[in-house]
């Protein structure tokens, strides 16, 4: 999955509250009429964990990764998911052909929501070497990387806040199948970690498009497609996307519903790739 360079040291994550004001006097009334009505739910925030509506199981796959022009393929992707009761395992690592890897794995629980528990991410160079390694612990609140060569090797390690719904690399494809019944107003935000290189904290935005034909081995393929991109607030995000790159996913509708297509960055180098 994408991840982003360039983002601020700290960036401003998540959205504004809403308070509650202490109503005058002259409004005690109104107010009280008010408590009659029903309550509207809570709007869900970034890191509030998805509702799952499709069961998650046993699952293994391959996939062929191309360059941004399509012709000869440049890699393939493998995947394995396991689930023991309520907790999934996931793995997911693209090879390409010149050595170079990336590699995202998960852990989660899966009951009725999507819980992050923890994981880690490893960017290896051509010859195998790690360029980054950043392992995630959510249940612990911990973040712990490792990223350059040689003498520029940068080391991290630090207590960071990471809510239930924090998704990176195969739970954020489990996000997207859940779509439909976690967005609001065709939007939905969750929080992620990823490398850039050094391991960065913010909010991504998965933006619901209209239908588009795919053509793809001679069919023409209805799907549905969705923008992924990264969020601070809605007065810059307009800016963020003139200089940050985002990703594309085309989905075929189904029980659950499939990916059909990925186009965007391989990783923080903005290396553009077609996974299909």
């Amino acid at each position: 999955m994408p991840v982003y360079r360039g983002l601020p040291a700290r960036p401003v994550i998540g959205t504004v509250p809403l308070t509650l004001m202490r109503h005058p006097p002259a409004t005690l009334t109104l107010a009280a009429g008010l408590l009659v009505l029903p309550a509207a739910a809570a709007a869900r925030s970034p890191g509030d964990p998805v509702r799952l509506v499709w069961v998650e199981g046993d699952v293994a796959g391959m996939s062929t990764i191309y360059g941004p022009d399509g012709g000869e393929p440049i890699g393939f992707i493998e995947y394995r998911q396991t689930r023991h009761g309520d907790r999934l395992s996931s793995v997911r690592v693209a090879h390409f052909r010149d050595g170079s890897s990336d590699e995202d794995s998960a852990e989660a629980r899966v009951e009725g929501t999507l819980e992050a528990l923890a994981g880690r991410t490893i960017i290896r160079e051509a010859d195998g070497v790690p360029a980054v390694d950043v392992t995630i612990d959510v249940a612990g609140s911990r973040i712990a990387a490792s990223w350059g060569r040689g003498a520029r090797r940068r080391t991290l390690e630090e207590r960071v806040a990471l809510p239930k719904g924090t998704y990176w690399g195969p739970l954020i494809f489990i996000v997207l199948k859940n779509f439909d019944a976690n967005a609001e107003d065709g939007r939905l935000v969750f929080r992620t970690v990823a490398p850039t290189p050094r391991p960065r904290v913010f909010d991504m935005e998965l933006a619901g498009g209209p239908p588009a034909a795919l053509q793809r081995a001679g069919a023409r393929l209805a799907t549905r497609r969705f923008q992924l991109g990264p969020t601070i607030h809605w007065t810059v995000d307009p800016i963020l996307r003139l200089v940050l790159p985002s990703a594309t996913f085309w989905m075929l509708p189904g029980e659950p519903p499939a990916l059909a297509r990925f186009a965007g960055p391989r990783n923080y180098a903005r290396e553009e790739i077609v996974i299909q």
